[in-house]
């Protein structure tokens, strides 16, 4: 986001322009940025042979997708409804991992039978696997290492308590599910969890990954998960791109040489592809003083964007209506009948109603966790791409609300 001729532009186009056309709140993605994290992430293993498979849950929109393809990444998918956005999306069967959670066994077998790669992380699931289909259907196993990493308790996922993978401690047992139905394990997967900094922790992962590694002798691709940080305050710090690519591709090659096979390294980035891609729109409706703060009310709120709520997630926003004059300290909150504070005691230029307001880091688990909690509408999207605007989803109408809800004329 620049200033230029006094406007506040994304790739030339000014965002008040684009909330006046498409109105607010609205949700607006970068297609640049997207592009340049994955090619910065290409360039940090350039010497593996990487595969890249974007965290579908992060931004499901099916341009999204599409430009994710296009740019060559394979995709990540956590239910049965993801695997086929994706696979309307025109990825091909074989660039989509399958990683469900606590699902029955007939969405796997859905999964199967659309030709994806399965990733189980429970032994039950593996056993009924084994018996459905052998050794005639390739798996891989999601393990969990126990290693407590990430930002936010509700994102550290590889933790000892931890509702996802089979332990590590576990191990034995899931040989002896692999050996009982001879099971074609094509690759091993662990997720630590998001927002990580320090590249030891991925070595970390990678050891105890390559200690289990060794016990299965058929493998083709090792899944580290996602988990790279981005910046969202003033003055933070994201992951070092460059340090964990040299530091894990390193570990990677050595261990491929004592596995005697060079194996494909996976990683599964969402928010790291999208966050900063995103900027979400929204109009001040209201401007209230009370002894303690100046609230500026504005006209979304956790229905359209949770993080805040739920993680205690920091995004920064800007009055793009403004470039110049006074600046007053602001708190940003919703039109949500609950305590919705967007942002808390932010430098704002002096905002009156009506002014827009960006939202920014706003493009993963934005619109994808977004509902029609208190009967509000979800926003349109639009996907700034060479410079021109594209609407990729239409701003939902009432209608839209009622359309499942069926009147048995009481």
């Amino acid at each position: 986001m620049e200033i230029r001729d006094q406007k506040f532009q994304i790739q030339g186009i000014s965002l008040v322009e684009l909330a006046k056309t498409y109105g607010s709140p609205l949700y607006v993605y970068d297609g640049q940025k997207i592009q340049d994290q994955v090619k910065q992430l290409k360039e940090a293993f350039s010497t593996v042979k990487l595969k890249i498979k974007y965290a579908t849950k992060a931004l499901s929109n099916i341009n999204i997708l599409k430009l994710m393809k296009k740019s060559g990444t394979g995709v990540d998918a956590v239910s049965i409804e993801e695997v086929k956005l994706c696979l309307h999306a025109g990825f091909t069967p074989e660039e989509i991992m399958y990683t469900p959670n606590s699902v029955s066994f007939g969405e796997i077998k859905e999964a199967v039978g659309l030709g994806v790669m399965i990733n189980i992380d429970n032994i039950p699931m593996l056993e009924h696997f084994g018996t459905e289909y052998g050794n005639s259907v390739p798996v891989c196993i999601r393990l969990n290492p126990h290693i407590l990493a990430g930002g936010n308790a509700k994102i550290s996922v590889g933790h000892i308590d931890s509702k996802f993978g089979i332990s590590i401690l576990q191990l034995k047992h899931v040989h002896k599910v692999v050996e009982a139905y001879q099971l074609d394990v094509a690759g091993l997967h662990v997720h630590t969890g998001s927002d990580i900094l320090d590249a030891e922790v991925f070595l970390k992962g990678a050891e105890i990954l390559f200690d289990a590694a060794r016990e299965f002798r058929d493998l083709r691709f090792l899944d580290f998960g996602g988990g790279f940080k981005v910046a969202y305050k003033p003055g933070d710090i994201s992951t070092d791109m460059k340090e964990v690519g040299e530091k894990v591709s390193k570990a990677f090659k050595s261990f491929c040489d004592e596995y005697g096979r060079e194996l494909e390294i996976w990683f599964e980035p969402g928010k790291f592809l999208v966050s900063e891609s995103g900027t979400l729109l929204v109009k001040a409706n209201v401007i209230k003083s009370t002894p303690a703060s100046t609230f500026v009310g504005v006209d979304s709120g956790l229905n359209h964007l949770i993080r805040p709520m739920m993680y205690d997630a920091y995004h920064s926003v800007l009055n793009v209506s403004k470039t110049e004059g006074p600046e007053r300290v602001y708190t940003i909150v919703g039109y949500i009948c609950e305590t919705d504070t967007i942002a808390a005691d932010r430098k704002l230029k002096e905002v009156q109603e009506g002014d827009i307001i960006a939202i920014k880091n706003a493009g993963a688990y934005g619109f994808s966790m977004a509902s029609n909690y208190n009967s509000r509408l979800r926003p349109a999207e639009v996907l700034l791409l060479d410079g021109k605007a594209h609407l990729i989803r239409e701003r939902e109408t009432f209608e839209d609300i009622l359309r499942h809800q069926i009147d048995i004329g009481l």
